[in-house]
């Protein structure tokens, strides 16, 4: 009975012991998907991120390029006469939007961006 009790025993122990946790290869084959995944997600984020600025940059241009109409309509001038100081002094512009402005030019009426 004792031998009997003590093999059951033994049995257990050795069971719980493989069972214990992971072998090295099943961590590398982890790693590696974690990595794959990693390496075909990240690109994606970042051209995502890019495209976002690109819009948000263009809808900018397109509120100056409201404002800078309006600003010519409302005040009766020529393109010419059209910067985004005056628009900012004029309540076209918020101070924030000024700000921004460095990136942009006026040209007779036209927001263009500037070229970096």
């Amino acid at each position: 009975m004792k031998k009997a009790i003590k093999k059951y025993l033994l049995g257990l122990l050795a069971k719980n012991r493989k069972a214990q946790g992971f072998t090295l290869i099943e961590m590398v084959v982890v790693v590696a998907i974690i990595v794959m995944l990693l390496l075909i997600i990240a690109p994606n984020l970042t051209k995502q991120k890019q495209s976002a600025n690109d819009k948000a940059n263009d809808a900018f241009k397109t509120t100056l390029q409201t404002q800078a109409d309006l600003y010519q309509e409302d005040k009766e001038r020529d393109g010419k006469e059209i910067s985004f100081k005056n628009m900012f002094d004029d309540g076209y512009l918020t101070k924030k939007q000024f700000d921004k402005t460095q990136d942009y030019t006026v040209t007779n009426g036209v927001v263009q961006k500037n070229a970096n």
